[in-house]
C-alpha cells in the first residue's frame, strides 16, 4: 500500500507529543514499563531521556522529531506491516521513519524480547 502526499503531510505535521501518551499506554497495558519503551526510542533516534523530555515538552512535529534524531542504522531491518502499511514499501523517507517506531513499540507490546526489537544478534 502506497502513501499518498496528503497522509505523509499529515504525518509530517503530526506532533510526538499527541502521540506519546497512546505509545505509553499501550506498552504499560501490556506489562511492559516507560523505561523499556524510552529504550527503544533511544534505539531508534538516539536520544537520551532529556532530549526525549525536550521533544515531548516543545511539542516538536514528527517531522522536527526525526530531523533531528541519529536513526540507527540497523532501522532498516524493520520489516512488517502497521496500521495497514508494510513499512519496506513505504516511499516517504519521514512516514517510513514514523513507522518504524510505531512498529517498535508494537513489537514491545506484544511481548518480544528486547534483543529482537532492537535487531541484535
Amino acid at each position: 500500500m502506497k502513501t499518498n502526499d496528503k497522509h505523509n503531510e499529515r504525518i509530517a505535521k503530526m506532533t510526538f507529543t499527541s502521540v506519546y501518551p497512546h505509545y505509553v499506554t499501550k506498552v504499560e497495558k501490556k506489562g511492559r514499563t516507560l523505561a523499556e519503551l524510552h529504550e527503544v526510542i533511544k534505539w531508534l533516534t538516539g536520544y537520551a531521556e532529556k532530549e526525549l523530555q525536550f521533544c515531548i515538552d516543545n511539542k516538536v512535529t514528527f517531522a522536527v522529531f526525526f530531523e533531528n534524531a541519529q536513526l540507527n542504522p540497523n532501522a532498516q531491518f524493520i520489516k512488517g506491516v502497521i496500521c495497514g502499511y508494510r513499512i519496506e514499501e513505504i516511499d516517504n523517507i519521514l512516514t517510513k521513519q514514523v513507522r518504524y517506531l510505531d512498529k517498535l513499540v508494537d513489537e514491545l507490546a506484544k511481548g518480544r524480547k528486547m534483543d529482537k526489537i532492537l535487531r541484535q544478534a
